[in-house]
């Protein structure tokens, strides 16, 4: 993975590096600001940062890339003393040579400028260019990583998101067909109108619930229809309250979520005792919606032998919610009790 840190952030950095550098010679080596100053006049401490930049780029780009960009740690090493050797030279170039033909002084003494004090001393001055260069290319690869990651586990999240969404249409869709077929062999005088409905009812299906979000008013309107329709199949002995409170017009939420809890009470839900009523209820209080089912079972039916589950409906508020919403679940006594809040958008 090669890093694409941007080139200006390493001049920002040097900047930075060479303001930190004169108030460090001031403030702690107590330099007296006449010499610093000149120091920066007479091109010795810009040679010097120049030369400690040329070599941390060079090992940031190509040392660094070559070797720790793959993990081959013992061949950087072995880089190191070139580097210092190469920042040795380029130093000496600069301020021996360039900056004393322009202004006629030497940085180093004569004695200092033999060459093996010279390259002695500047193994040491050359340390910061080489561990500057390998820690910043370090974070950056870090950086990058994490980064990589993120947007790997985003898309597999938005790919998983995609395949519950999957589950839930087709199930519902035959589910629907399924509950029409009675109708279509009792041949009901109400043909008609219901036929309206379930067109309104398919339509929704393939239209809206392959999108994210889908507008509340729409998605009760499709409750609303497919009650209609269950009723129908229940031959009108439907023992079921179901309430709306609240005022809603273009609040958003996850698609088909609802949906999920209505067609659970449905599939597992007694309906024909009137003492045993099932119940469901949806709130509207801003900023949060709220359903809540209760029902009798059937026959020891379970909530986890529904098709899509609670793990999968959890995963699907996790991703759209974070922990925004409220999800709970309760079975006893041959009852079941499902609760969600969750927040609306505008």
């Amino acid at each position: 993975m090669k890093s694409k840190i941007p080139f200006y952030y390493h001049i920002i950095f040097f900047v930075l590096l060479f303001l930190t550098y004169i108030f460090w010679d001031i403030g702690l080596n107590n330099r007296d600001i006449k010499i610093v100053v000149k120091a920066i006049y007479l091109g010795i401490t810009p040679a010097y940062l120049l030369a400690v930049f040329i070599i941390y780029i060079l090992n940031f780009y190509f040392f660094c890339n070559w070797f720790l960009n793959k993990k081959k740690l013992l061949f950087y090493i072995l880089t190191i003393p070139v580097s210092l050797l190469l920042f040795t030279a380029v130093r000496y170039f600069l301020e021996e040579v360039v900056m004393y033909n322009i202004t006629g002084i030497h940085n180093y003494y004569d004695e200092a400028r033999e060459i093996t004090y010279y390259i002695k001393d500047n193994f040491f001055y050359g340390l910061p260019a080489v561990i500057l260069s390998a820690l910043t290319f370090l974070f950056w690869q870090f950086h990058t990583t994490q980064h990589q990651n993120q947007e790997l586990l985003l898309e597999n999240k938005k790919a998983e998101f995609q395949i519950l969404k999957a589950q839930v249409s087709p199930h519902f869709l035959f589910n629907t067909l399924n509950s029409f077929y009675s109708q279509l062999i009792l041949k009901d005088d109400e043909m008609a109108a219901d036929v309206l409905v379930l067109s309104d009812l398919l339509r929704y299906v393939i239209t809206e619930t392959d999108k994210d979000e889908v507008i509340l008013s729409k998605e009760i309107q499709f409750i609303q229809n497919y009650i209609h329709l269950q009723k129908k199949r229940f031959e009108d002995q439907l023992y079921l309250d179901f309430s709306v409170e609240g005022n809603y017009t273009n609040e958003k939420i996850l698609s088909s979520v609802l949906i999920h809890f209505i067609e659970n009470v449905f599939k597992h839900g007694k309906f024909n005792n009137e003492e045993e009523k099932a119940v469901i209820s949806i709130k509207v209080k801003e900023p949060f919606l709220e359903i809540s089912t209760f029902n009798y079972n059937v026959g020891g039916e379970n909530y986890s032998s529904t098709g899509i589950g609670f793990e999968n409906l959890t995963k699907r508020l996790e991703y759209t919610y974070k922990n925004q919403f409220q999800l709970e679940k309760t079975e006893e006594n041959n009852t079941f009790k499902t609760y969600l809040k969750i927040p609306l958008k505008k």
